[in-house]
């Protein structure tokens, strides 16, 4: 997955130079006034991981490597839950938002239509609940999900 920050585009995010922390900034009702809204990128990954999750076809999300630490992370007891953010890269600007998205699709699934359905359920679900504009959904397709494979996200037994 290529850095937003090192990829070269057409649009640039608008950044708040006044902004102390990452994260978008929202004026409320058009009113010049010092009432702000900061929203910051975790924000943004948490709302397009959970999106592009309940997309029919995804299966998991992040590459090889992210899904085994997380897998080995969730079977520890207190280890936390769950990272909703694996495979999920966000670049929050002022008024704007582009997302990396790594997914593994499930076998027999068309990939550019799983493609298609994730990005715009992303976009929907970011720009209604944020206010931000998502400028792009990059989708890295890193693997396919085959019926007889192991499951590496769930769990076979606790760890001792």
């Amino acid at each position: 997955m290529t850095d937003i920050g090192e990829r070269k585009t057409s649009q640039t995010l608008q950044k708040d130079p006044n902004q102390g922390m990452a994260g978008a900034t929202a004026r409320g009702g058009g009113d010049p006034g010092p009432r702000r809204t900061t929203i910051a990128d975790g924000v943004v990954e948490k709302i397009a991981g959970l999106a592009a999750r309940d997309v029919e076809g995804v299966h998991a999300m992040g590459g090889g490597l992210a899904r085994t630490f997380g897998a080995v992370r969730d079977r520890v007891p207190g280890g936390g839950t769950k990272s909703v953010t694996r495979g999920v890269k966000a670049e929050v600007g002022e008024v704007q938002t582009a997302l990396d998205l790594e997914i593994v699709v499930e076998y027999g699934v068309p990939i550019t239509d799983v493609a298609q359905d994730v990005r715009e359920n992303v976009i929907g679900a970011v720009e209604r609940m944020t206010g931000l504009e998502v400028v792009e959904v990059n989708i890295a397709v890193s693997d396919v999900k085959l019926p007889d494979e192991d499951d590496e996200d769930e769990p076979q037994g606790r760890l001792q």
